[in-house]
């Protein structure tokens, strides 16, 4: 549930602590898989390591586990919010905001069943999870993903028809930019969804590593358009690297100068 956070810096004084972090990424990385999972005497000590790293943790992803439905014919009402009240509970005292409701497992469509259906049931699963999500501080974001990973809500436009229907202020939508260039949505979305979007994740869709320059990949108009609804929220580094300490830093600047 923790979700690859540290390797997502964006931050004023982080591109100067970087290269301290090395080991601190490893041991909240290592917790990644258990923490929904953990029992009370081991959440108390995961968040005890989580503190110990000194690495804040204002946002989220891997919310729920494949086998968690939340479209098709296996949906169970009662396990999804005895997880959730459980997740958000412990998010809370985490210190987590905001929660990337990515899942493209527990999302999947099983084949046969009927889009417009699986679709109502996400509009429930987001009107029954998101009072829970208040009463702990926290904040969903609906993440569109490319098709390769789930078959619905595959699209920035797809997600704010979602967080549209749900209609409910902790229930808002994220941008990732690996999946909206890929599924080549007109990055004029973001215009479009500028009173909805909470977070986005970053990347360069080539290889899906680090953003480092400007001429390594088109993303001028996306970011001409977060420029044009004076996006200043969080963007995490969601990619791949082999060299933290070099290019962490060099995303840093990147993304800041995406904005002057």
């Amino acid at each position: 549930m923790i979700g690859a956070l540290a390797r997502k810096f964006f931050g004023s004084a982080n591109d100067r602590r970087v290269k301290g972090y090395q080991s601190r990424v490893n041991a909240i990385n290592a917790l990644e898989p258990e923490i929904a999972a953990l029992s009370d005497a081991a959440f108390d000590e995961a968040l005890g390591r989580i503190r110990e790293a000194g690495v804040a943790v204002p946002a989220t992803n891997l919310f729920l586990p494949a086998t968690l439905k939340v479209t098709g014919p296996a949906v169970d009402r009662d396990q999804q919010m005895a997880y959730v009240k459980k997740a958000f509970a412990r998010l809370e005292r985490i210190g987590t905001h905001i929660v990337v409701f990515g899942s493209g497992g527990a999302r999947q469509v099983p084949e046969g069943f009927a889009k417009d259906q699986a679709f109502q049931q996400l509009v429930d699963f987001g009107r029954r999870i998101a009072p829970e999500a208040k009463a702990h501080g926290i904040t969903v974001a609906v993440e569109p993903l490319r098709t390769q990973e789930t078959n619905i809500i595959n699209s920035a436009a797809e997600g704010l028809a979602l967080v549209n229907a749900i209609a409910d202020p902790n229930f808002q939508l994220m941008v990732d930019f690996y999946h909206l260039a890929s599924v080549k949505e007109d990055p004029a979305i973001i215009v479009r969804a500028r009173d909805h979007i909470r977070h986005l994740h970053m990347a360069n869709p080539e290889g899906r590593v680090f953003p480092r320059s400007p001429d390594e990949y088109d993303y001028a108009p996306f970011f001409a358009a977060l420029r044009t609804i004076g996006y200043d929220g969080r963007i995490s580094v969601e990619a791949s690297t082999k060299d933290l300490k070099t290019e962490a830093p060099l995303a840093i600047a990147f993304l800041r100068t995406r904005f002057q």
